[in-house]
């Protein structure tokens, strides 16, 4: 068994985001045609307790590589950001396909996170996006992790607009931004209908639990990432043009489109999958009348396929901990 820890994982995936954009992109192209396995995600929730939860992501990815297996263990404890903790952290294990055993234990919130943020970059490069910024509501790790991809793909970006229930957190969250992009004008705004309003394109990373926002203060034409995924009201699901990256998938759990679905009883109001469009290699102009919703529930192929590049590169770079017994004697 390789370990491959926090600093591991930073030491090859930091300064490489056009090479994590490139395999995301890769994972829902394969996802399209038919060459992964992605079973529904186990939500793992306690009594009494509807905020917290763990959830485990078991995939395939059959990458032209090599196929990986493996299943990613991920928590979700949003009163840990009051301690000064991550609201997240999981765990990754990729399994050997000759024989199944677990070959590497991986440190995954890292991954985690880098997916989800390449994963919004990639959509707002494939359904297209005006302006020169973004409003992105929710001043945690992902929208700071979205932020840099965006900023990778569009470094002529100048202005960002952040709102966060937490006025000290967006006070400093734009600190960071101001460090690491001087030349970026950073406003923060009291109001989540002021941020909507500010620029075509945002990006929702919050831990709502419960649909509280509506389309109407939003630019028209603006593209929506809809990471967290239960921020937008069902009305605002039905009257928008959506993307996704599996139906099956974001169709569960009250998420905003699984309570759209409820509502208007089918799935019509899904116009395409991410895949769906990277596989035709179009990429769409921005629609400059209707809103466009891009909703991704997170595909475990998707942290396989940033897993398998950080074990390659781990094991190039002589990376990890080794622990040769883990597994015990091998018997006859």
């Amino acid at each position: 068994m390789l370990i491959l820890s926090h600093g591991d994982v930073r030491r090859v995936l930091d300064g490489a985001e056009h090479e994590v954009l490139a395999a995301v992109r890769a994972a829902y192209v394969l996802h399209a045609q038919g060459r992964t396995a992605v079973p529904h995600s186990v939500f793992l929730r306690f009594p009494g307790d509807e905020r917290n939860r763990i959830i485990a992501l078991p995939a395939f990815l059959d990458t032209p590589e090599a196929p990986v297996a493996g299943v990613k263990w991920v928590s979700s404890f949003p009163g840990n950001v009051a301690e000064g903790l991550d609201r997240a952290s999981a765990a990754i294990i990729l399994n050997s396909m000759r024989t199944g055993h677990p070959e590497v234990f991986i440190e995954g919130a890292t991954i985690s996170a880098r997916r989800t943020a390449a994963s919004a970059a990639v959509a707002a490069a494939t359904l297209g996006t005006s302006g020169s910024g973004v409003s992105l509501v929710g001043c945690g790790v992902i929208n700071f992790e979205v932020l840099t991809f965006l900023r990778t793909l569009y470094p002529e970006w100048d202005s960002v607009t952040l709102f966060d229930l937490d006025q000290a957190r967006a006070s400093a969250f734009a600190d960071r931004c101001a460090a690491r992009w001087p030349d970026t004008k950073v406003d923060v705004v009291a109001r989540i209908e002021d941020a909507v309003a500010a620029h075509p394109l945002v990006c929702l990373a919050t831990s709502a639990t419960v649909p509280h926002l509506d389309a109407s203060r939003c630019r028209p034409g603006s593209l929506i990432l809809h990471l967290s995924l239960r921020d937008l009201t069902p009305e605002t699901i039905l009257s928008s043009v959506n993307v996704v990256d599996d139906a099956d998938h974001v169709c569960r759990a009250a998420t905003s489109l699984h309570l759209a679905e409820r509502q208007a009883g089918h799935r019509d109001f899904i116009a395409h999958s991410l895949g769906e469009l990277l596989l035709a290699d179009g990429q769409r102009s921005p629609n400059t009348d209707a809103l466009t919703v891009f909703s991704p529930f997170g595909l475990g192929a998707l942290d396989l396929a940033l897993a398998d590049l950080v074990h390659r590169r781990a094991r190039e770079l002589g990376l990890g901990t080794r622990v040769p017994d883990f597994l015990g004697t091998v018997s006859a």
